[in-house]
């Protein structure tokens, strides 16, 4: 398989991205939603629907990053918000003709305690069925703190909500439960390696800030485990700077270079 490289919504002109993505030959772009770029208004989702067709013919796939806005909330009124918002994101998705979106569990929490564990397999549960009739594919993202950071825990919120999932590699290299040796990287991935549809690339996350590897060699582990992934067709090089993400797609093509012709790197 050879994966389909995406960049992320960096360019604010929807124009300037397409330009910088067709340059540099990138097959995608990864749109993220947060709640403040959200449309609010008709007026403001035709904004948003002229803006993703103007990216034509590159695919493109969603991804929300809504900060401290949980399907498990302990406040029955913020989960029925959540869950609330997330339908109508995945409403907005199908619309715009996108059969991909990815979600967090916790994102922007320093704590779980005010999550139910519960709630939010049925919350997700609910929101992949609802997603299932839209024709959108709902994908569960591992961070790198909270339930998603540690394997046995991320299995479980796959399996028993019935979820896809996106695999992000430096998420997972910044994990305590890899950085403990508890676990490897490869146990994110190893009990359902047929739900992975998408994954993150870069090298890991530092104070909240993704880096570039320095050379292949840095991710070269992670990357052949995600070509062992069946359906995992689209990498993301999550890194929002230009020069960094030409960088960081370098060094991609130079792995995938080797490894579709077979031959060893010097």
């Amino acid at each position: 398989m050879t994966p389909k490289l995406a960049c992320c919504n960096f360019i604010p002109e929807a124009t300037d991205l397409r330009a910088f993505a067709l340059e540099h030959g990138f097959d995608g772009v990864d749109w993220s939603f947060t709640v403040e770029t959200l449309p609010r208004s008709p007026a403001q989702e035709l904004s948003l629907r002229k803006a993703v067709s103007a990216l034509h013919p590159l695919e493109v796939r969603y991804h929300c990053a809504f900060k401290k806005m949980d399907l498990g909330d302990d406040d029955e009124e913020e989960a029925r918000n959540a869950l609330e918002t997330f339908r109508r994101i995945c409403r907005l998705v199908s619309k715009l003709g996108g059969r991909h979106l990815t979600i967090h569990v916790g994102l922007g929490r320093d704590s779980t305690s005010d999550l139910s564990w519960n709630r939010t397999i049925e919350g997700l549960a609910d929101l992949v069925r609802f997603a299932n009739n839209l024709r959108v594919n709902l994908c569960l993202e591992n961070l790198a703190w909270g339930w998603t950071s540690r394997p046995e825990l991320y299995e479980k919120l796959i399996r028993k909500s019935g979820a896809w999932a996106t695999f992000d590699i430096g998420h997972a290299r910044s994990s305590p439960s890899i950085a403990s040796r508890i676990f490897s990287v490869e146990d994110f991935v190893l009990p359902h390696p047929e739900r992975f549809l998408n994954a993150h690339i870069y090298h890991e996350e530092e104070d909240g800030r993704h880096t570039t590897p320095e050379t292949v060699t840095d991710i070269e582990d992670r990357l052949r485990l995600l070509q062992r992934l069946p359906l995992c067709d689209w990498w993301v090089l999550e890194l929002r700077e230009e020069k960094a993400a030409v960088d960081l797609l370098l060094v991609v093509r130079e792995f995938l270079y080797h490894i579709l012709d077979k031959t060893p790197r010097p």
